[in-house]
């Protein structure tokens, strides 16, 4: 008899979901939100993503063998690929924006949305549910694939095993770690924008180095709790700043009724 996984894994990331969708249905209905900045943030995102993605199967594992899992250069591989890759290409998107369909000062926000909402209300969401439902529904079934799947899984991720109440601080602590990931993407998000808008490249030099948050992830093992706390109190700088800034942009005004970092819970 296979052991299934619990439902309560799909917890995390449907929270993630809800967490973005939310996000981006408050300010869509209280703030307005141009489907430009939505969809340039997608081309941003995804390509950034996909590139990730061939780096580190074509250089994370000789990185690792060289250097190992909690090494800085392993840490600067990482925080350098989100540096370039990820608030590089939001920067060469929102520039293109600008110049071309008239993106404005005003799309900072729902841009950064926009951003947090493919990361993680998309790929770590809806991707990460269906991919464990999948898998939910293959143990579920007991046929020869589950017993292929199982052993898979009891090798790369006993993890999943646990029972509810293991499972529940992880749960928790990740979703912690998606409250700070739409904070960072959104702060990141709007400095792009207002570079690109704006000419003044001191807003990217505010932006790029919060790429740098992922150069923390090899040393998360250390002590989990103070990874996600660290993590967040340094994502909700991040949004401090890009906050500020919008609000310098227009003048001391705060566009749209932004009276400061709009909330990962609204």
């Amino acid at each position: 008899m296979l052991q299934d996984i619990d439902p309560v894994l799909l917890l995390q990331p449907a929270l993630s979901f809800v967490i973005a969708t939310l996000i981006l249905l408050y300010w869509w209905r209280t703030r307005g939100f141009r489907a430009l900045a939505l969809f340039l943030g997608a081309g941003a995102y995804f390509i950034a993503i996909a590139a990730k993605e061939v780096i580190n199967i074509t250089e994370y594992g000789n990185m690792v063998s060289a250097f190992g899992a909690q090494s800085i250069p392993v840490a600067l591989l990482l925080g350098l690929e989100t540096v370039l890759l990820e608030v590089g290409l939001a920067y060469l998107f929102a520039v293109y924006g600008a110049k071309t369909r008239g993106m404005r000062v005003s799309d900072a926000v729902s841009y950064g949305i926009g951003l947090a909402f493919w990361e993680n209300g998309v790929l770590v969401g809806l991707f990460s549910v269906f991919n464990l439902g999948v898998v939910y529904l293959i143990l579920l079934s007991s046929s020869p694939l589950a017993a292929t799947v199982y052993q898979q899984l009891q090798s790369s991720s006993p993890g999943l095993f646990l029972p509810p109440v293991s499972l529940i601080p992880g749960i928790l602590l990740g979703t912690l770690e998606r409250v700070s990931s739409e904070m960072a993407h959104i702060a990141w998000g709007i400095l792009v924008v207002l570079s690109a808008v704006s000419g003044k490249k001191k807003y990217l030099a505010f932006a790029l180095p919060m790429g740098l948050l992922d150069a923390l992830v090899p040393f998360a093992s250390y002590n989990i709790y103070v990874f996600e706390g660290g993590v967040f109190l340094l994502s909700a700088g991040f949004l401090f700043v890009a906050a500020r800034s919008l609000s310098k942009e227009k003048g001391g005004e705060n566009p749209g009724g932004m009276q400061g970092p709009p909330s990962a819970h609204s």
